[in-house]
């Protein structure tokens, strides 16, 4: 229980983040990318503040011997530089771009904007789930051979 107050605290300060910095405004992003119109800096500030806490956050962890909440850290490999990588970042942006929303603000919207939010988030999980099955093909012969073995069953 503790751990889903602490996930959902986490969550609401980013949400209220997302809020109080006007990210949930998807004209402000976009506004961002516009560098030779009508250039709106704020997303750069809202980056620089996200490094910095970031920064903060690596350097206390680094020094702890244990974190305080769980038992280990749950920290993703670092790995290199792919194609997998470049293309999965080339589609975020233009995405990104396109849509003004990313995954964090989209899910945020859902309680202001639930319209576009569902505009975006839909495509948002169809992607997910094309890559799922793209990078993953033994899922679907795994599926359709459960599938099968339990028609075969009955």
């Amino acid at each position: 229980m503790r751990n889903v107050l602490i996930a959902l605290l986490a969550g609401a300060l980013f949400g209220a983040g997302l809020a109080i910095s006007g990210m949930l405004d998807p004209a402000r992003i976009r506004g961002f990318l516009d560098v030779f119109g009508h250039w709106d800096p704020t997303l750069a500030f809202v980056m620089a503040g996200a490094v910095g806490v970031m920064a903060a956050a690596w350097m206390l962890t680094a020094r702890m011997q244990k974190p305080i909440y769980v038992e280990a850290l749950s920290l993703p490999p670092t790995g290199r530089i792919d194609a997998r990588l470049i293309i999965g970042s080339a589609i975020f942006g233009v995405g990104w771009g396109l849509s003004g929303l990313c995954p964090g603000p989209a899910i945020a919207n859902l309680a202001l904007n639930p319209r576009s939010a569902l505009i975006f988030i839909g495509p948002m999980l169809l992607g997910m789930a094309i890559q799922r099955i793209a990078f993953q093909p033994g899922q679907i012969s795994t599926f359709i051979g459960k599938l099968s073995a339990q028609t075969g069953k009955q």
